[in-house]
């Protein structure tokens, strides 16, 4: 096996959880040369990546272009094997055009019927999402749990308290369903110890609602640096942590791939989907209530269907409890 190509054009989340195949495949073949395919956008998690040979970027704002000229140069590169771990067409294109020998996928991709070995992708079914990305390449090396990973610089570890105790909180989500709400989030800061700093994480996008949220609370040491960090910078910031805290969405990766401490809330989605933390410290958090309409979906909604919003309903209690012993 010398050259090896690993398609992963989804979200952040996605990307991140799917670095466990670099892990692997390294671990089995030191010598092959890995590169890895991603959405504009998301190339920042593995800028600097030891093992990586090349990033291989998507941009999907012009897709036809960039889809066509991204499959000259897998062609090109001739792999041994391509390993896709998305499940929609563009990256099955990719993946059946790129002539190698060996190709790797799940079955449900549209052009599964191309690919040399298809695994079945079951969410639900109590399965980690690293361990349905796993078993892609168990037959060419062990059915062993490997950890994401991710590669700060040490550039990205700049400006982090070294003497101090501090959390992070990423109190945002692209689906409101998925956010444990703004109320509760300022209740939980008016509930911490005023000589605790807190460090409001996030991108450009959710800078506004961590500085209402920082503005609302009456706690005295809360930092918004939201839209401030890089994806690794605030991987970095989390391994320092004490504790940190965010919903069903990409940070918990964030954390997982750096070892830190992570409190993962779930409102409307549930950890039965396979996105829970994997920190060797870790807690999951959710509502007490038995509700018939949890989940209402694998992604959220921008409103609860119900109109109620009672998975949201987990207490203030229950984040203080997991710092206790921190």
């Amino acid at each position: 096996m010398q050259r090896i190509l690993i398609i992963q054009t989804a979200f952040i989340g996605d990307v991140i959880l799917a670095t466990c195949l670099i892990e692997k495949l390294h671990a089995h073949f030191p010598e092959a040369e890995i590169d890895f395919a991603l959405r504009k956008g998301n190339e920042s998690l593995l800028k600097g990546h030891p093992i990586l040979r090349e990033v291989l970027i998507f941009d999907k704002k012009e897709k036809r272009r960039s889809l066509l000229q991204l499959i000259r140069r897998i062609r090109a590169r001739r792999y041994d094997l391509v390993v896709n771990a998305q499940r929609f067409f563009t990256s099955g294109l990719m993946a059946v055009t790129s002539g190698a020998r060996q190709i790797v996928g799940f079955d449900k991709n549209p052009l599964a019927f191309g690919f040399t070995h298809r695994l079945p992708h079951r969410i639900g079914s109590g399965q980690h999402e690293v361990e349905r990305d796993l078993s892609l390449i168990a037959h060419l090396t062990d059915d062993r749990l490997v950890k994401p990973r991710l590669y700060p610089a040490q550039a990205d570890y700049a400006g982090i308290p070294r003497d101090e105790r501090y959390i992070c909180i990423a109190p945002t989500s692209v689906w409101f369903t998925k956010q444990y709400p703004a109320g509760r989030w300022i209740a939980f800061l008016d509930a911490l110890a005023e000589d605790l700093p807190v460090y409001l994480l996030g991108g450009p996008a959710d800078r506004e609602a961590c500085e209402a949220i920082r503005q609302a609370t009456r706690h005295p040491r809360v930092t918004n640096k939201a839209g401030e960090l890089s994806l690794l910078a605030s991987a970095a910031w989390m391994q320092g942590a004490a504790m940190n805290y965010a919903n069903d969405s990409a940070p918990v990766h964030l954390a997982t791939a750096v070892d830190a401490p992570i409190a993962e809330i779930y409102c409307s989605t549930v950890p039965d989907f396979g996105f829970t933390p994997l920190s060797s410290v870790s807690h999951v958090l959710e509502c007490a209530q038995d509700l018939p309409c949890r989940p209402c979906g694998l992604h959220g909604h921008a409103a609860c269907p119900e109109g109620h919003f009672k998975c949201s309903e987990i207490s203030v209690e229950a984040l203080l409890d997991v710092l206790a012993d921190r």
